[in-house]
């Protein structure tokens, strides 16, 4: 029987714990920047392009990793 909460993080190489801190980091990181947009959505001088330029490292990351897993595998 599958185990619904390790079946994914298992999939992708990680223990359920070690998925859960990268998940949350991310989910932080995030939160953050929902905030400075919401900031610049008011104040549009502000962050101008902060938010942009980190979801784009952040999909650039999410992309190494996910080769790296496909080539380990």
């Amino acid at each position: 029987m599958n185990n619904i909460f390790t079946h994914h993080p298992k999939s992708i190489g990680e223990s359920y714990f070690k998925h859960f801190i990268k998940s949350l980091k991310f989910s932080l990181i995030l939160l953050f920047l929902s905030f400075k947009a919401l900031v610049h959505a008011l104040l549009p001088f502000l962050y101008k392009t902060a938010v942009s330029d980190k979801l784009i490292t952040l999909s650039i990351n999410l992309k190494k990793r996910k080769d790296q897993f496909n080539e380990e595998n």
